[in-house]
């Protein structure tokens, strides 16, 4: 079981993620803005993020720069961005800002759940190796 962070500024959004990732045998953690994500981050360690890119006080965009400066393992923290923004240029702003992802509103659950699974992988066998 994973600790997953889930930072959006609609709670119909971190509830839905809630279940789905608690379905999947996950504990969740929810923060309803960038700020209090960063603080989790800090606070509970979590094992991967699922966050909106615009929240108030603070973007996702900079709440994923503010993680890749914290100490390790924080900073190598799986990261997936979900947006309603779907233009290339917005795509490429998310991944570069450090996410591990960037997934379009809506977004399929399932899909979701996948790629949190192949994020919590590949973090372990790299951690393994």
């Amino acid at each position: 079981m994973a600790c997953i962070l889930v930072a959006d500024d609609e709670p119909d959004i971190r509830r839905i993620i809630r279940i789905y990732m608690k379905r999947a045998g996950h504990s969740v953690v929810e923060a309803e803005n960038g700020a209090v994500a960063l603080e989790a981050f800090q606070r509970e360690h979590p094992d991967a993020a699922i966050m909106d890119v615009m929240m108030p006080a603070m973007t996702g965009l900079d709440v994923v720069r503010a993680v890749r400066e914290l100490d390790a393992p924080t900073r190598e923290t799986p990261i997936i961005l979900l947006s309603a923004r779907a233009m290339p240029h917005e795509v490429a702003t998310g991944v570069g800002s450090g996410a591990d992802r960037y997934m379009v509103k809506p977004f399929s659950p399932g899909e979701l759940l996948a790629t949190v699974a192949e994020l919590l992988e590949a973090r372990s066998r790299a951690t393994n190796a």
